[in-house]
């Protein structure tokens, strides 16, 4: 029976999707306010009947209802609550689902906190939220219902959850990716809505910031999360490998980050309108391709959900129409919203355009070694592998040049500046930073490296050009402390997001050049050293978990001189899950601010001695702090009373007053 319901309420979530996308904008169109006020009606009742969908599929897990394919299929009576739990989003059915249901939640914000904004804009952005939802939902009944019953034929128990999956990070890391996913559906319904409108004024960048940061925090941290999870899980200590699914997540992220700089200009100098509104709908239809990627069966990888030509074909289309009728509506309509401006090329103006340009440049860098191999692939050219050699060769040297660009923006004035100016602003932070990054490596390691300088230079140059903005701004009071004070929550929000990206770097430099690897041969009393720090297997033994059997190797670890020796037990896992029969590894981590320790076990050797993989990963978690710092930076920024509702109310309200007086005139 709860299948049913959750079907049924499936069901009705369509139909009310299919109002909301037809009725509010008709009502926006021939100015009727009564086909417009179904929006927000239609916008809650979706929300709730999709949260009830999901609610119904959530107890045919935790229930071991095996009559529901999807429950037999992906879940098993010793797995654990906790991971049946997040079991119904670790296939493709429950994923879309879940999909959709974050998608209904962002709409029911919008029409929550819109309540100031002008009702036919309203009207227009849960309208073509409302037809977003509608493609979503129709793609989950008719291709991917996840409620679909193998009755009478009820296998005794189920397949079991992909041991992949069945990690802590399976709970975290895919709500949190498809939050942000999604959320950049917001920004894309109101450039959509402007487009309609034409109408692209002050009230509206200011409306829209918000939401793009959250959903950019929230993709950063999605995109952390996988990260980390894929270095600890998969046992080989790598924390990205430009796998295509992984691309699919950084291709919206960089997209993003060029709609959150556009949007800054927008707010601040009335430019960019054209640009940021083609940003909104590039990062979105950037979010829908990555939905395809992972779902059509193009692609194999790990991250790969479904192999299906049909529901490939369905999300193409879908893609598709979404693209195409946003292009040409773009084209249409966007000389009614764009409006010039006057800045020289040496302005903050002009750097925030490099920047954005550089980072589509990136994005399309990684799209092309992204999609080319399939495109190779079905037009029967022949099968090519684009791996990193090829992202390194060309996304790093562009890095390094918009970095270099975005420590000079935050320096730099609007409008006009001049370069001597600009110069004696910033040469001692450019100097110090070389200096610096030229010692550093001696330091740490004994030897000089180019490209660890590089990317240390870089790091600090991010800092330094920081800190000098900061020491020139807070002079603007009579004391420092109340100079700093008086900066808004925008500005450190900006401060904390390029501070995140500076710590990234350093621990992307640190780690790609400076990790240790070396495989061994280990049995019961065996040790070996690895850079100084001391490993010995003092014994194996066999254990049995909920769902598998395990075999564990117990390590002592010895770090330091005799003197100052700290030790400590180590046990990595080499699993065997019981449903499956499929072998996994879990790793043994040491966790460290500045360094980690971490062993894999590879394959039984036969003679009571086993394969061991051991790293030490120096900085490796200052790549995921630097993600934090950085989603902290995009939410810290929300919280300016700039983006507050009735400061935003009061901005619509003028602006609004504005338009009536000039067409009055």
């Amino acid at each position: 029976m709860i299948p049913e319901v959750g079907h049924y309420a499936l069901i009705i979530a369509l139909l009310m999707a299919a109002v909301q996308a037809v009725m509010p904008l008709a009502g926006a169109a021939t100015r009727r306010p009564l086909w417009m006020a179904y929006a927000w009606p239609m916008a809650t009742g979706q929300f709730l009947f999709l949260l009830l969908a999901y609610g119904c599929l959530t107890a045919s897990y935790l229930l071991d209802d095996f009559s529901v394919i999807n429950v037999a299929n992906n879940a098993n009576s010793m797995l654990p609550w906790y991971y049946k739990f997040s079991a119904v989003w670790g296939n493709h059915e429950g994923s879309v689902l879940l999909w959709s249901l974050i998608l209904s939640a962002w709409t029911y914000a919008v029409s929550r906190f819109s309540r100031g904004l002008p009702p036919d804009m309203v009207a227009r952005v849960l309208g073509v939220m409302g037809l977003v939802s509608l493609g979503f939902l129709a793609f989950v009944l008719f291709t991917s219902n996840p409620f679909d019953r193998s009755l009478p034929d009820v296998p005794a128990d189920g397949a079991d959850l992909n041991p992949l999956l069945q990690d802590f990070g399976l709970i975290v890391h895919p709500p949190m990716l498809y939050t942000g996913y999604v959320g950049f559906s917001v920004v894309f319904a109101f450039a959509i809505a402007a487009l309609l409108s034409g109408r692209l004024d002050a009230a509206w960048t200011r409306w829209v910031r918000p939401w793009t940061n959250i959903a950019w925090a929230f993709l950063t941290v999605g995109i952390a999360l996988g990260s980390w999870w894929a270095y600890y899980e998969l046992g080989w200590g790598g924390w990205w490998f430009w796998d295509p699914v992984e691309n699919a997540s950084l291709l919206p992220w960089l997209a993003g980050t060029a709609l959150i700089h556009s949007l800054a200009v927008s707010e601040k100098r009335g430019t960019f309108k054209s640009w940021t509104v083609l940003l909104a709908i590039m990062t979105f239809s950037l979010s829908l391709l990555g939905t395809f990627l992972v779902r059509s069966g193009v692609l194999t990888s790990v991250h790969a959900f479904a192999n299906d030509p049909a529901r490939g074909l369905f999300v193409l289309v879908l893609l598709g129409i979404t693209v195409g009728a946003s292009l040409l509506l773009f084209a249409l309509r966007a000389p009614r919203v764009s409006r010039p401006g006057a800045f020289t090329w040496l302005s903050r103006d002009a750097l925030l355009l490099v920047n954005n340009i550089l980072l589509v440049v990136m994005t399309v860098t990684v799209l092309l070694g992204t999609i080319y191999p399939l495109i190779l692939d079905a037009m029967k050219l022949g099968k090519i592998s684009v791996g990193p050699p090829y992202f390194n060769a060309l996304f790093v040297p562009l890095t390094v040049i918009l970095c270099i660009f975005m420590g000079l923006g935050p320096v730099a004035r609007w409008k006009r500046m001049a370069g001597r100016e600009l110069l004696a602003r910033l040469w001692l932070s450019g100097l110090v930073a070389l200096l610096i990054a030229a010692v550093l490596p001696l330091v740490y390691h004994g030897e000089w490296d180019l490209k660890v300088s590089i990317g240390l230079a870089i790091a600090l140059w991010l800092v330094l050009s920081l800190v000098r903005d900061l020491w020139d701004k807070s002079a603007r009071s009579g004391s420092r402390w109340a100079g700093m004070k008086a900066l808004t929550p925008a500005y450190w929000g900006m401060v904390i997001g390029h501070l995140g990206l500076a710590v990234t770097i350093i621990g992307v430099t640190l780690v790609s050049n400076y990790s240790v690897e070396r495989n061994v041969r280990m049995a019961e009393g065996d040790s070996v050293d690895v850079s100084g720090i001391h490993f010995t297997m003092s014994h194996l033994e066999e254990r049995r978990g909920p769902n598998y059997i395990a075999e564990v190797a117990t390590l002592e670890v010895r770090r330091g001189g005799e003197s100052s020796a700290t030790s400590f037990v180590m046990t990595p896992e080499k699993r065997l899950y019981i449903a499956r029969g499929m072998p996994m590894t879990q790793v043994a981590l040491r966790p460290g601010l500045f360094q980690d320790l971490y062993v894999a076990m590879g394959e039984d050797l036969g003679d009571g001695s086993w394969a061991l993989r051991i790293q030490i990963k120096p900085f490796v978690r200052w790549l995921w702090l630097g993600a934090l710092l950085m989603a902290a930076g995009g939410l810290i920024a929300v919280v300016d009373r700039r983006y507050r509702r009735k400061q935003v109310d009061r901005q619509a309200q003028t602006d609004i007053a504005q338009v009536r007086e000039e067409a009055a005139v």
